[in-house]
C-alpha cells in the first residue's frame, strides 16, 4: 500500500477531510496502544534490547538492529536476534537458516539480520525469546516489537527518518504513527535518528528531540560498495523506495529509470521482465536493495546489482553506551550472563 500524501504533511483540502474522519479511528487506536504496553512483560534469562520505531514503514530499524549485533558480538556477548518476521508462513519460534528458509519462511529482515548471528522468528516473542536462552543468547536484540508487550525489554532504541520526520504527526489510520509521539518517546532509552549521511545534520527541534533527556544518536546507511557504472535501473519494495534511489544518486549511480514497490513486496514473473526489458531498453544494469534482493529469484537475482548497506554512527560508542545499559539493567533483575 501507497501511503496517503496527508500522511506527510500533506494540507489540501481532501487531506483535512480525510484526517478530520479518521481522527476517531486514531485515537482508539491511540488508546488501545496505551492499554497495552502498560502490562507488564514476561522476563527472561538475557538482556533484551529492542530496536523499534513509532511510525509504519520504513526507518532503517533493521540495519540499526544488525549493527547493534554486531557491536554485542565485538565484545563476545552471545546476542541473537529475535523477529516476528512479518510476511512469513512460520509462526515459530524457529532457528533462521538462509540454506533452508526464504522470504516465505521468515519474511525479509530474518534472512538479513541472520548474516549476523543467530536469529529467531516467533509470533510469540516469549517463546522466541525462550528458545534464544535455551541455544545459548547472553543477549537478545528484537527488530521492531517497540509496541509488543509481551517482552520485558532492558533497553529499547527509537529509530526515526530523520527527513520524513514523525509525518503529519497523527496516530494510523490518520496518520503513520503506531501511538503518539511523546508516549513512545516516554517508554524509550534512546533515539537514532537516520539521515542521508555523514555530513547530514538532523533538525532537532523540528523533531521535538532538542530538548529530550536521553541519548539521541545520529547515523545513516553507508554502502558496501559503489553502484556499477553505466546506466542504472533502479527498483525497491521498501517503506520509502525513493529514500534508496536518492542514496544511489548520492553515490554517483546514474539512474536513469525508478520504479517503486509497496513494501515487501512479493515480485511476479511479470514484473520482473518487465524490469529486465527496462534494464535492456536503457543498456543499463538492475540495481535494487539487500531486502528486496532476497525476494527475488535465484537466476534473476545474479543479473541485478546488490547495493547492500551498513548503519554507521556518529558516536558509536553512544550506542555501546546504550547496550551496556541494557546489559547492566537486566545484571540488576539477576541475569548473571549480562553482567560482564
Amino acid at each position: 500500500m501507497k501511503p496517503p500524501a496527508f500522511w506527510a504533511g500533506s494540507t489540501g483540502p481532501g487531506s483535512r477531510l480525510a484526517q478530520a474522519l479518521l481522527s476517531p479511528l486514531s485515537a482508539i487506536q491511540a488508546a488501545a496502544t496505551a492499554q497495552r504496553v502498560a502490562k507488564p512483560g514476561a522476563r527472561v534469562d538475557a538482556a533484551v534490547l529492542c530496536v523499534g520505531n513509532l511510525s509504519v514503514g520504513g526507518t532503517g530499524k533493521t540495519p540499526v538492529a544488525a549493527a547493534a549485533m554486531d557491536r554485542l558480538a565485538d565484545r563476545d556477548v552471545a546476542v541473537h536476534g529475535l523477529s516476528r518476521g512479518y510476511g512469513g508462513r512460520l509462526k515459530g519460534p524457529e532457528r533462521v537458516d538462509p540454506e533452508l528458509h526464504g522470504p516465505d519462511d521468515t519474511g525479509d529482515e530474518p534472512l538479513l539480520l541472520a548474516r549476523h548471528a543467530s536469529v529467531w522468528v516467533s509470533r510469540d516473542r516469549v517463546a522466541g525469546a525462550l528458545r534464544a536462552v535455551e541455544n545459548g543468547a547472553d543477549a537478545i536484540v528484537m527488530d521492531d516489537g517497540f509496541q509488543n508487550p509481551s517482552l520485558h525489554k532492558d533497553a529499547s532504541i527509537i529509530v526515526i527518518d530523520g527527513e520524513a520526520g514523525w509525518g503529519n504527526g497523527r496516530v494510523f489510520p490518520a496518520g503513520p504513527l503506531r501511538e503518539p509521539v511523546e508516549a513512545g518517546l516516554r517508554r524509550a532509552d534512546a533515539v537514532v535518528v537516520m539521515m542521508p549521511g555523514p555530513e547530514d545534520i538532523p533538525n532537532f527541534e523540528a523533531l521535538g528531540l532538542a530538548d529530550l533527556e536521553k541519548p539521541v544518536l545520529r547515523a545513516w546507511l553507508e554502502p558496501a560498495e559503489p553502484p556499477p557504472p553505466g546506466a542504472l535501473v533502479a527498483f525497491a519494495g521498501i517503506g520509502r523506495p525513493e529514500k534508496f534511489f536518492d542514496a544511489i544518486r548520492r553515490q554517483g549511480g546514474d539512474v536513469v529509470e525508478t520504479v517503486a514497490f509497496p513494501d515487501h513486496h512479493r515480485f511476479s514473473a511479470r514484473e520482473l521482465e518487465r524490469l529486465a526489458d527496462l534494464a535492456s531498453g536503457a543498456n543499463g544494469t538492475l540495481v535494487t536493495t539487500e531486502k528486496d534482493a532476497v525476494r527475488l529469484q535465484a537466476g534473476f537475482r545474479e543479473t541485478v546489482f546488490v547495493s547492500r548497506v551498513d548503519a554507521r554512527f556518529a558516536d558509536a560508542r553512544a550506542l555501546d553506551a546504550i547496550l551496556q545499559a541494557g546489559l547492566d539493567a537486566a545484571a540488576a533483575r539477576g541475569v548473571k550472563a549480562a553482567a560482564r
